[in-house]
């Protein structure tokens, strides 16, 4: 049976509320791992209860097939519209089919409900069926609505959850990005704002020995082994080009490419998410971001440079930010350059989310200079730093903040807003942070008042002092920063 989460009833909610308003095709937003196929599936089934035909269109067989084996989790009943299909059920409400397959069709009699999967990955023949069938309600799924010229098909967006709300709610894991060696693309090729795929190959197989050594290295370092890994190549020559050097560093990697039958890439991925597979990683360019739900993946590399594109690195990194047992962050390798890059617009959506089409994102960016990408990441381990943190989480370096103190003839001076200048917001919440950690690991009470201090540089005052709430990923990453640096301290003693 199909139960959903408070923020996914709210989200079919705001929807309903869309379609009374007049808005015939909308955009659901939510981030990867919000369960949108979930979502979709109780808006396809309430339109099968009530006795009208509904669709979900995807673009390729494979997720057809994946969909379907969903419905029939929860016991909904459907067909698949492919010829030659074993579950080809043309009697049924409900029905899965490919994109190429409602093109061919042209015309769906008595569709009601017709929902998009990855909506921005805008087809003609879709774009041109909705708009022939004024008597459809349509409902679009992504998580990155950044294409050009979807405000002119989807005229409501609605989302009602953060990227960091979902980690919050352990329904996601934070990544743990360090800066790896970067593949050069100076002077590169541009083809429509975007790096050719030729120069973004030849250079990624340029260090291709330096992605394989990095991951050996923090593979043993974090997991003390192997673990499950992604890998985001630059092409297929490129892929193929890493999965033998994994092979000869003695790692089992299997590459995947357009070139390979639906059928192998289902089963690989398959034979890839059983707990005692053989296989280490899979590697390829794009087709991991779409269908791919191996949740137990732990690491990450982002091995193909992006321009402009958004939308794809939010994708790749959404791969391994799944939750499984066990598993408390993911590990991202960044060798693209892409995480600095897009840095100020991944914070953006991750903290407040999508709430309309916004084609201004999906623009050539404006590449970091040296001094922006070594001010990006810790100096001691490469991890990157944490938005407004002063301390790294992982290795416990502390930097200076900048601005803090200026130098003037003859004197320092310390400006205001400091670590004392923080909102009473701001210091309450971390007050009730420390407080929910001090009493769940059964610290002394004199802990929070003492950290603190530590944090703000003064005793705490004019707060609510018994109000605990769970702690943010930031404030864990604090204190386990300073417990670090506290043992360094004492070892170097």
């Amino acid at each position: 049976m199909l139960t959903l989460f408070d923020y996914q009833e709210a989200i079919l909610g705001k929807l309903r509320d869309g379609f009374i308003a007049g808005h015939r095709v909308q955009m659901l937003v939510a981030p990867t791992g919000a369960g949108k196929t979930e979502m979709a599936m109780e808006l396809l089934e309430a339109t099968g209860n009530k006795g009208n035909r509904g669709a979900m269109v995807l673009d390729r067989i494979v997720l057809c097939n994946q969909t379907s084996e969903r419905l029939d989790k929860y016991g909904i009943g459907h067909g698949v519209l492919q010829s030659g299909h074993w579950r080809f059920r043309p009697q049924e409400l409900i029905q899965v089919c490919s994109a190429q397959t409602l093109e061919k069709r042209g015309s769906f009699p008595n569709l009601k409900l017709l929902i998009v999967d990855e909506a921005h990955q805008t087809r003609k023949q879709t774009i041109e069926f909705i708009r022939n069938n004024p008597h459809v309600w349509v409902v679009g799924l992504s998580a990155t609505p950044f294409t050009k010229g979807l405000g002119k098909t989807y005229t409501n967006v609605v989302s009602a959850v953060t990227t960091a709300e979902l980690v919050e709610r352990k329904r996601l894991v934070p990544l743990q990005v360090f800066v790896a060696k970067e593949i050069d693309m100076t002077g590169a090729k541009k083809v429509a704002g975007e790096w050719s795929s030729r120069d973004a190959e030849d250079r990624g197989i340029a260090i291709t020995g330096d992605i394989v050594a990095e991951w050996v290295k923090k593979t043993h370092e974090v997991f003390g082994g192997p673990v499950k890994t992604v890998v985001f190549a630059s092409g297929v020559a490129h892929a193929a080009d890493l999965a033998q050097k994994f092979a000869e560093a003695g790692y089992n990697f299997l590459s995947l490419s357009y070139k390979d039958d639906d059928q192998f890439k289902d089963d690989a991925i398959k034979e890839f998410a059983k707990p005692d597979t053989d296989i280490v990683g899979l590697i390829a360019t794009d087709i991991l971001t779409k269908g791919f739900d191996v949740p137990d993946v732990m690491i990450g590399i982002s091995a193909r440079p992006f321009s402009k594109s958004l939308s794809s690195h939010i994708q790749q990194m959404g791969r391994v930010m799944r939750c499984a047992p066990g598993k408390e962050f993911a590990l991202w390798l960044d060798h693209s350059g892409n995480y600095v890059r897009f840095q100020k617009d991944w914070d953006d959506v991750f903290f407040n989310g999508i709430t309309k089409i916004d084609e201004g994102r999906e623009k050539p960016k404006k590449e970091p200079t040296e001094r922006e990408k070594q001010e990006a990441k810790c100096p001691r381990c490469s991890r990157i730093w944490p938005t407004g943190a002063e301390t790294c989480p992982c290795c416990g370096f502390v930097r200076l903040k900048r601005n803090e103190v200026v130098t003037v003839p003859g004197e320092l001076t310390k400006l205001e807003g400091g670590k004392a200048g923080a909102s009473k917001e701001t210091k309450q919440k971390w007050y009730s942070m420390l407080l929910y950690i001090q009493r769940e690991r059964g610290y002394k009470e004199a802990w929070t008042p003492s950290k603190y201090r530590e944090k703000f540089g003064v005793w705490p005052r004019d707060l609510h002092f018994e109000a605990a709430m769970p702690p943010s990923a930031e404030v864990k990453g604090w204190v386990k920063s300073r417990q670090i640096a506290w043992a360094k301290g004492r070892q170097a003693a």
